[in-house]
């Protein structure tokens, strides 16, 4: 990254919760590059809307940190993106989602989102044989996050749930399509292609940027499922509801922000976002 475009920043307050101000941005957080699948969905389904992006590079990957240390740095990024004035925010981490969202919500009165249930939801509903099978980081398979939620929209459904370590390194490396991308999708997927799964999940959003590798391993039958899809749909309902949406006629511009350096940012992110990363801006990191 050229150092150049880094400038530090720390949160305003310009802008309070309450504000019904339909220009004002949604924010979007992950611990690094994977929660852009969801600003890639948000760009497309609202183009005109202003996006706040917070990577919390100084301690990605959460997958093999404590849930309580996780929910501490989704807490205080939420804070960040409240206080930048973000009409509503969106957790781009599937373990924030399942072990912070009800915190995010006892905390502040924007509209949170998170992408456990609507992609359990976008897997029932896509699933014929009622066996579904999910990938994710270590922390959300110890959270029981998407099995408990899955089981409890239909009791009937079997769930196999995967814990795919290497997945984060490599995407936040930019090898999603190399040799050890698919090595590693071989080696994981094992016991979900076992299970005759009819459905895998994305259990992390960094995970879709590794479809071509997982496709080769469970074939074209089954049905890949990227909840930011169907947490984009819940967040243009919400806000068209609460008539938050922006009117104006020019295309949102997004904002970057990054917990430590990362000199891949850029570029990686860019390629996944399918749009250039202008200016980032470097905060404080969460504090755990």
């Amino acid at each position: 990254m050229d150092r150049a475009s880094l400038r530090r920043t720390r949160p305003t307050t310009t802008s309070t919760a309450a504000e019904a101000d339909r220009s004002r941005p949604i924010g979007v957080f992950d611990s690094g590059v994977g929660g852009l699948t969801v600003a890639r969905a948000l760009r497309r389904r609202l183009p005109n809307e202003r996006l706040l992006y917070f990577a919390d590079t100084a301690h990605v990957p959460y997958g093999p940190r404590p849930l309580e240390e996780v929910r501490a740095f989704a807490l205080a990024i939420t804070d960040f993106l409240v206080a930048q004035g973000a009409k509503a925010v969106v957790t781009g981490c599937n373990v924030s989602s399942a072990v912070a969202l009800a915190a995010m919500r006892q905390r502040h009165s924007v509209p949170m989102f998170g992408l456990i249930e609507p992609g359990c939801r976008a897997a029932l509903r896509a699933s014929r044989a009622l066996r579904i099978g999910v990938i994710a980081t270590q922390a959300t398979v110890s959270s029981g996050a998407y099995g408990r939620t899955l089981r409890a929209l239909d009791p009937g459904v079997s769930v196999v749930e995967q814990a795919c370590p290497e997945f984060v390194p490599l995407v936040e490396a930019g090898l999603a399509n190399s040799p050890q991308a698919r090595e590693a999708a071989r080696c994981y997927l094992r016991p979900i292609v076992d299970s005759q799964a009819d459905v895998v999940v994305h259990g992390c959003t960094h995970y879709p940027f590794l479809e071509v590798a997982v496709r080769e391993v469970v074939g074209e039958r089954v049905v890949l499922i990227d909840p930011a899809e169907a947490a984009v749909e819940a967040l243009v309902d919400a806000l068209s509801t609460a008539a938050l949406l922006n009117p104006g006629p020019e295309p949102g511009r997004s904002s970057f922000f990054l917990s430590a350096d990362h000199c891949g940012f850029a570029e990686i992110g860019g390629r996944f976002l399918g749009e250039p990363i202008g200016e980032i801006e470097l905060t404080s990191p969460p504090e755990g």
